[in-house]
């Protein structure tokens, strides 16, 4: 699952640059053309979102019914937010269709932006707590009326939500500057990689420093006794250094990524940048779920937190999980190739007159 939601932090590159559509495109056919160039990998993103959904649902039940049965609000919220993307791409451009081009436009903006800001406010929960509690026979109840909401009046998650904003934002002009062959997109695109990135280390550093400082969640292996411990998440990367290296790696491969784009003039910045964002999430959730440590801690009553542990399904669908996947790699060749076949031909101005990739 740890993989899953590090690809689908990649591949919100879609979402980011659905929100880069009016700066990027000051013209009817540069917008199209921006569209299109985002639009060809939508359905990788919520496809990935699907199955992360699916595969938690499956492997940790007790989080799926906590989380989505108690943080109502976020989560439709959320989920509307994405809906509307499929609607909007499927729509925009469509003969005779109700709303308009431009109110479509304007969902992808939606999306664009509120989805993955509360996908990262959700996420830092993960980190700071939620207000709920469990019950001796799994039952939770959650303690906020504001469903979900509340996690908005956390500096914590909000950092987070907002870092995620914006390194979608670098990931996504990092992208467009590699797949649009117009030689304004890609000066605009550029400017956006170095605006974009300083905010987003900005608040992703704010972010990492003060998990690294604070308390985490912990539980004791034998009693499975929840405590707070100091500098939990901290330990926990010196403590599994194999996550340590990941984060490192990950965090060079980012600001190698926008280095080059920035001072040499690379359009190559997503190749490195997108591995990168891959790399430092998988380590964020090793130390979140490894070690003796609460995935999905309860900020209302210790003792209610979720570990790997205690949030498995049983022993028959976990066998099932490992079984289905090994068929992983077959999935990434699948990926590989079809990313390989969409791309080979870069958008330019051609194709919003009529050329083969004018979709969207």
């Amino acid at each position: 699952m740890s993989v899953v939601a590090s690809a689908l932090v990649f591949l919100l590159f879609v979402q980011g640059g659905q929100t880069l559509i009016g700066t990027l495109g000051k013209n009817e056919d540069e917008r199209t053309m921006v569209i299109n160039s985002i639009g060809r990998k939508w359905e990788f993103t919520f496809t990935t979102l699907v199955v992360f959904a699916a595969g938690m649902f499956a492997s940790f039940p007790l989080f799926y019914a906590t989380s989505f049965g108690g943080a109502y609000y976020a989560w439709k919220i959320f989920l509307v937010c994405f809906v509307l993307q499929a609607i909007s791409f499927e729509f925009r451009r469509k003969k005779g269709n109700l709303l308009g081009q431009k109110t479509y436009e304007a969902f992808l903006y939606v999306n664009g932006f509120l989805g993955v800001f509360l996908l990262g406010a959700a996420v830092a929960t993960f980190f700071t707590g939620s207000e709920f509690y469990r019950s001796e026979y799994n039952l939770s109840y959650w303690q906020s009326s504001l469903l979900g909401l509340e996690i908005l009046f956390n500096p914590l998650n909000i950092a987070l939500g907002i870092a995620l904003l914006f390194l979608a934002r670098t990931l996504g002009a990092l992208y467009i500057l590699n797949n649009v062959n117009s030689e304004t997109i890609m000066g605009r695109a550029r400017r956006q990689v170095g605006l974009n990135a300083i905010v987003f280390l900005v608040f992703f550093l704010y972010f990492v420093i003060r998990i690294l400082l604070k308390e985490g969640f912990a539980y004791h292996p034998e009693t499975k006794e929840v405590f707070l411990e100091p500098y939990k998440y901290l330990n926990n990367f010196l403590e599994m250094p194999v996550a340590l290296i990941l984060f490192l790696a990950g965090v060079v491969l980012v600001l190698l990524g926008i280095g080059i784009t920035w001072f040499k003039q690379s359009r190559k910045g997503i190749w490195f940048t997108g591995p990168g964002t891959f790399l430092t999430v998988l380590a964020l959730f090793f130390v979140l779920g490894y070690n003796n440590t609460c995935f999905y801690p309860s900020s209302y009553d210790l003792q209610s937190s979720l570990t790997i542990e205690n949030a498995s399904s049983s022993r028959y669908t976990l066998t099932a999980m490992t079984y289905i996947s090994l068929f992983v790699p077959i999935v990434a060749t699948y990926i590989f190739f079809t990313w390989r076949a969409i791309d080979r031909h870069k958008i330019d101005d051609k194709d919003m007159k009529g050329g083969e990739h004018h979709i969207y």
